[in-house]
């Protein structure tokens, strides 16, 4: 079975005015189904670039894609919509919930734009938010909820379309050390139960919960290990 991605020399170019950046020069690697893997660097490494590319959120100067066998290199804003809303499931960390939902209504909002039906919608967001221990919370709103909390949400709703993938950025940026320990546990749970998870990060501690660690410098992958993770306590 062919790897979930596959990235060849891929190349990233950003141009202003005369003055041309290279974001990301010649980077492979490959990502197997169940992988936890975590991508750190330094501001401008160029792991921001590759999350954006490995969430068909941008497309790529030179170089290959695939997702899933899918060459996605060059495909349409439309294509890449379509891919995003099936395949992938995202995390951010800022949270990105419309504050006049509710968080059965946050978490079901991908399955309005699949098309599923409401009462198919309601009942899978139900479950999304139970697997993420919130199943007493589901009329609450953003504001009333923590950030932990609110996360938890964001988390349920990566997950209400069954994706394959989960790209969380930053997850844990604006959560306490007690609260992001509750987070990666989640996020481990949910690998350990056959999700992917690809997750970008500054803090070791964070990346310690993944599998293996790609490492970038100046627009290159310079590092690519694997590790024994950390498995903190269950909070769901």
């Amino acid at each position: 079975m062919a790897a979930l991605i596959e990235v060849k020399d891929l190349v990233k170019t950003y141009r202003s005015g005369d003055s041309e950046l290279r974001a990301l020069d010649g980077v492979s690697f490959a990502i197997e189904r169940g992988e936890f893997v975590a991508i750190m660097g330094p501001s401008g490494s160029g792991k921001s670039t590759t999350m954006n590319m490995l969430g068909c959120l941008d497309s790529p100067t030179e170089g290959v894609y695939m997702l899933d066998g899918k060459d996605v290199s060059n495909l349409s804003g439309d294509e890449l919509a379509r891919i995003r809303n099936v395949t992938l499931g995202f995390v951010f960390q800022g949270f990105n919930l419309l504050p006049r939902l509710d968080a059965l209504g946050n978490v079901a909002l991908p399955l309005v734009y699949a098309g599923v039906e409401p009462k198919e919608r309601a009942a899978r967001a139900m479950r999304a938010l139970g697997k993420v221990g919130l199943g007493s919370r589901v009329k609450h709103r953003p504001s009333q909820l923590s950030g932990g909390q609110q996360q938890r949400v964001a988390i349920a709703r990566a997950l209400v379309g069954d994706a394959p993938l989960i790209l969380a950025d930053e997850p844990t940026g604006n959560l306490d050390t007690k609260t992001s320990e509750e987070i990666m546990g989640l996020l481990a749970q949910i690998n350990e139960e056959g999700k992917t998870v690809i997750l970008v990060t500054h803090e070791p501690d964070i990346a310690g919960y993944a599998s293996r660690v790609l490492r970038f410098k100046d627009g290159k992958l310079v590092e690519d290990k694997k590790q024994t993770p950390k498995r903190g306590e269950r909070h769901v």
